[in-house]
């Protein structure tokens, strides 16, 4: 696991600032403190932190095929390199290291940009071609691994792990432009995280997940071209206990594949479903015992740890706990700075500190996200399966005016039961199925984003709004299954946006490599052809991943209710949090934006620290974004430029 960065002339090839190249690569050290690399020749400026995992000895980068022509700098995991390589080798390919780097090499010389087809992991690379005077880059099926990049005004390509390596490259006056995109702003504050493949500035984007980029030295801006999706099919006719066979096998499978390593080893377990599913199965391809590390809360409202301990007792792990004080919130601008854009999923903090402690005993360690998106294991889901039976069974004439009224009329009732919140429900009775499930993913719905953004704001946004992120996505998702279509879309945006973005920063803060059993794209593709019902059956989620498991787990574990990752934000915000929420909010660097309405700022903390209103997950995404601002540009907020189109590979 490492860290890349780079710049490519596309005009020409002009000489690169070693200076330079080794400033956006020394911004990465944390994700790669074993070695630091630079190659760079006329137009060329590669750099790479190295995490060292897999062919600790040889598998130093920036990386080169036989004869010096191809160079590469990679992040990630290729987990059936060892199966490409006698492949390569019957093409005449001579290998002088064991890594997988160097098979993506000779992948690339051997079916150019189809090479990443036959790539199983997780990865972004980048990689010069001199002999074809081309510049390759591409980013794993699921976006595990990050890639950003920005072209600059005189035609020069940088590229990055982190967007905070492109924002290190300054030379003779040339740089990457810190105008913010309002239209990140209004997908920032509906999300909670700016969807792919915009970034908080106009200038940068991401290369999204299962796409590519190939440009030749003196060609046109090409667009990126994606070279995998997945597809929900739902026609697979097995059975149920043929099913969990399958299941078994793949698990077991995918989870083979990602323990081999050269360091020591582990896996994160709360003691939900999917991390338990994964030290299961790590059990039993094991010699010795686990290593396995949780974190507890010091309030039980929040505190997993003994369902955790009960899995760690049943296999024998080396566990490790570690409980956290309830007011760990000592990270704010720890987080701001880590993620370089404005970030919103408080669980970051417990993330952060779970990679912290897994750090102090592994290098790498298996996780069980993506869990959820694949089997069907959000609440959510079900709550809009069941929506969806009564948008079938009324009118759209209807449905609009009666449940839109009553959306607007029907108090929030934070306090109330869960069946009794009513309000999210009608809202979405007056929608169709996508803006339906967009409205109940939304931090800051529609009607509170109009009365906090500022007319200023809102001209600059020219109508634009959210959720286009998720109607873009739905008109690729070939599927008209509502369970499959809403898992669709969250593949497309809260899993890349959210959870892997989370994953990736806090744990290459550690310089701790983590790995997605759960998101294997082969896992993914096969679960994709399963009709919803295996997933969700009744009011139960999950419903063939927990069948699977009971020969693995004890009920208590898979049939409790589900927790989450968690931390106290409502009592924050009326206790120690007072102070500076509020420092924050009558504070002027929100202000000098021109974006926000003050009163409304002042509304919701009023109502929140009163008792009202839970406003706290709104609050806390005007917080994240108010320390972006103070940490942007090692300090220098960057200004609210007047509106401009944002830079767009065409």
């Amino acid at each position: 696991m490492c860290g890349i960065t780079g710049i490519f002339d596309t005009r020409g090839a002009r000489a690169i600032d070693p200076a330079v190249v080794q400033r956006m690569n020394d911004s990465q050290q944390h994700r790669g403190p074993d070695d630091g690399s630079l190659h760079l020749e006329p137009g060329i400026g590669f750099g790479h932190r190295r995490l060292s995992i897999i062919d600790i000895a040889t598998g130093q980068q920036p990386l080169f095929n036989e004869d010096g022509s191809v160079v590469i700098v990679y992040n990630g995991e290729i987990y059936n390199y060892q199966a490409l390589i006698p492949e390569l080798q019957a093409l005449g390919h001579v290998f002088h290291t064991k890594s997988d780097t160097e098979v993506v090499v000779h992948a690339w010389e051997a079916w150019g940009q189809d090479c990443v087809k036959r790539f199983r992991g997780m990865f972004a690379f980048a990689l010069w071609d001199r002999n074809r005077q081309t510049f390759f880059m591409a980013r794993d099926r699921l976006a595990v691994k990050p890639m950003f990049y920005a072209v600059l005004d005189d035609g020069m390509l940088l590229f990055g792990s982190e967007l905070k390596s492109l924002l290190a490259y300054q030379h003779h006056g040339s740089g990457l432009r810190r105008d913010i995109d309002p239209l990140a702003v209004e997908e920032y504050f509906a999300l909670g995280y700016v969807a792919e493949p915009r970034t908080i500035f106009k200038q940068a984007r991401k290369l999204e997940g299962g796409h590519s980029l190939l440009w030749g030295r003196g060609e046109p801006a090409p667009a990126p071209r994606q070279y995998w999706d997945v597809r929900f099919s739902n026609d697979s006719r097995i059975g149920l206990e043929d099913a969990c066979d399958e299941l078994r096998r793949r698990l077991t499978e995918s989870v083979k594949l990602r323990m081999i390593a050269e360091v020591p080893l582990g896996a994160f377990l709360s003691g939900g479903v999917d991390s338990s599913a994964v030290v299961a199965a790590m059990a039993g391809l094991s010699d010795g015992p686990v290593n396995t590390c949780s974190i507890g809360f010091d309030d039980p409202q929040f505190n997993e740890s003994a369902f955790a301990q009960t899995v760690a007792d049943r296999y024998q792990t080396r566990h490790r706990l570690e409980v956290v004080g309830s007011d760990d919130f000592d990270l704010v601008d720890t987080l701001a700075r880590l993620y370089d854009e404005p970030y919103a999923d408080s669980s970051a903090i417990p993330t952060y500190r779970v990679c912290q402690l897994a750090r102090k005993h592994v290098t790498v360690a298996l996780s069980g996200d993506g869990g959820d998106e694949s089997f069907g294991g959000y609440r959510r889901y079900r709550m809009h399966l069941m929506e969806e039976r009564l948008r079938s069974a009324l009118p759209q004439g209807l449905r609009r005016p009666l449940f839109g009224l009553l959306g607007r009329v029907y108090p929030k009732a934070d306090w109330a039961p869960r069946v009794l919140r009513a309000k999210t429900t009608f809202e979405g009775m007056a929608r169709n199925s996508v803006e339906a499930y967009f409205n109940s993913m939304s931090i800051l719905r529609e009607p509170m984003r109009a009365q906090l953004f500022s007319p200023a704001l809102k001209r600059q946004l020219g109508g634009y709004g959210a959720h286009e992120v998720f109607a873009r996505h739905a008109a690729n998702a070939g599927t008209d299954d509502p369970l499959a279509l809403i898992q669709y879309l969250d593949t497309k945006t809260y899993l890349v946006g959210d959870i892997n973005t989370k994953v990736d920063r806090a744990s290459m803060a550690h310089s701790l490599e983590v790995r997605e059993p759960l998101m294997d794209h082969e896992l993914v593709e096969w679960l994709a052809t399963l009709p919803s019902s295996l997933k969700i059956r009744g009011q139960e989620g999950k419903y063939l991943f927990k069948k699977a498991l009971e020969p693995m787990l004890p009920n208590d574990i898979l049939y409790r209710p589900k927790m989450g990752f968690a931390v106290p934000l409502a009592r924050w915000f009326r206790g120690p949090l007072q102070a500076r929420l509020r420092a924050a909010i009558q504070g002027e660097r929100l202000a000098d934006t021109g974006w926000f309405e003050a009163a409304y700022l002042n509304r919701m903390l009023d109502e929140h620290q009163s008792g009202a209103r839970d406003h706290s997950a709104p609050l806390w995404t005007v917080l994240m974004f108010d320390a972006f601002l103070r940490n942007a540009g090692d300090g220098q907020a960057p200004a609210a430029a007047a509106p401009e189109p944002a830079l767009e590979l065409a």
